[in-house]
């Protein structure tokens, strides 16, 4: 199948230097066309993803279903605003809320920023009856753009030349359960964090440390509020990351692999919760929408169908294996993280020039947090694809270490 463009890279990436703002780092490459793990540039070359879409591609480029999806419903019926009723949302609602095996009603925003905010907003409102406001979170998380996820975010580089940041946040080392207690007052809302964070370097929470979360939430009323926007959606091999440690948290937030590269985000609250947003509280123009719904209820039908749940736990131990097997031969690998599909490897110098090197061989990887290698593959990424990427990492490695 030729590509799509009618420029040539070099066009399009002069067309967007003198009209977009160039608020991002990009690679001078403007890709056209993608196919499962697969995508092309303008000028056809082929690259294998292993980070497609920053974590929303959990099915690939353009999953068929995903695609079917859109395509009908755009046909039918692409925007209502939400003082209407549609069937897609309706329908995502419940299929979310049925797979989280502790019900809760859904919030449909666009984004997952915009879904920390909405959980922010929750926090207060559950709070604010017993004078209740703050929140605290954790060092390296990563929570969002807009000024409440943005200082929820507890890394000061993300901040600095926008402040003053919001009053009422406070941070906690990750992992530490006594310093998170000793910041608990009278006037402590809520916990915000990732299960794993993400863009903090695929750091999985310690043993005991959610556990111990959610008993200091119960004893001291407050409520314990996930951020899966990167975790959620089948990517770590359960519906919600916070499955794997058996707790029951009282907010999760969703965007990222849920639409299946559709742009769109959501709240999951328990019912006592979520009533605090009645209507003039909280809203979201565009939020779930007939053709986003659409492509989530066909993301969920694809995992389902094609067990892609237990297909993610497998991805994740065969790039496990490569990884481990590059450790012993590479003095760059420190550690390798891995749940799921949710891959990282702390290196030992910066890792931005072996995500390059990859890059001009073709493979296509990301680097989070300055030292971790940080790979998010789609979930039905087949074996071949796996090692032939690992094998181009692993020359990169090598060669870089010398």
């Amino acid at each position: 199948m030729s590509n799509t463009a009618t420029l040539s890279s070099q066009d399009i990436i002069a067309r967007a230097k003198q009209y977009v703002i160039g608020n991002y780092t990009r690679y001078p490459v403007a890709l056209v066309r993608g196919e499962g793990s697969w995508i092309w540039d303008a000028e056809g070359n082929r690259y294998l993803d292993f980070f497609p879409g920053w974590g929303c591609g959990v099915l690939g480029h353009c999953p068929p279903k995903v695609v079917k999806a859109v395509q009908e419903q755009v046909a039918t019926l692409i925007h209502v605003p939400n003082t209407w009723y549609t069937e897609p949302q309706a329908l995502l609602g419940e299929a979310l809320s049925t797979r989280t095996g502790w019900g809760g009603q859904c919030f449909f925003c666009n984004s997952g920023t915009e879904a920390n905010e909405a959980a922010i907003k929750l926090a207060r409102l559950n709070g604010k009856p017993k004078g209740k406001y703050k929140i605290v979170t954790f060092t390296n998380s990563f929570h969002g753009r807009t000024y409440g996820s943005l200082t929820a975010t507890a890394q000061p580089k993300y901040h600095a030349g926008v402040e003053p940041m919001l009053p009422g946040f406070l941070y906690a080392p990750w992992g530490d359960l006594d310093a998170t207690a000793k910041l608990v007052d009278d006037e402590t809302a809520a916990i915000l964090l990732e299960p794993i964070q993400g863009e903090g370097g695929v750091n999985l929470a310690p043993p005991g440390f959610l556990e111990g979360l959610r008993e200091l939430c119960d004893r001291k009323g407050m409520l314990l509020m996930l951020d899966e926007v990167q975790t959620g959606m089948g990517r770590t091999g359960a519906w919600f990351a916070h499955q794997h440690w058996k707790i029951v948290p009282d907010v999760v937030t969703l965007a990222k692999a849920i639409g299946g590269g559709v742009a769109l985000g959501g709240v999951i609250a328990k019912p006592e919760v979520a009533e605090k947003l009645k209507p003039g509280t909280h809203a979201a123009t565009f939020g779930g929408n007939p053709i986003a719904c659409a492509a989530a209820l066909a993301t969920i039908a694809t995992f389902e169908e094609e067990n892609l749940l237990d297909r993610a736990m497998q991805v994740g131990e065969r790039f496990r294996a490569h990884l481990t097997a590059v450790k012993a031969e590479s003095p760059l690998i420190q550690e390798i993280r891995v749940k799921g599909a949710m891959i990282g490897a702390q290196l030992s110098i910066d890792g931005g020039p072996i995500v390059e090197a990859c890059l001009k061989r073709g493979l296509l990887i990301n680097c989070t947090h300055k030292t971790v290698l940080r790979l998010l593959p789609a979930v039905n990424i087949d074996a071949q694809q796996i090692d032939d990427g690992c094998a181009i990492l692993r020359e990169v490695l090598l060669a870089t270490a010398g």
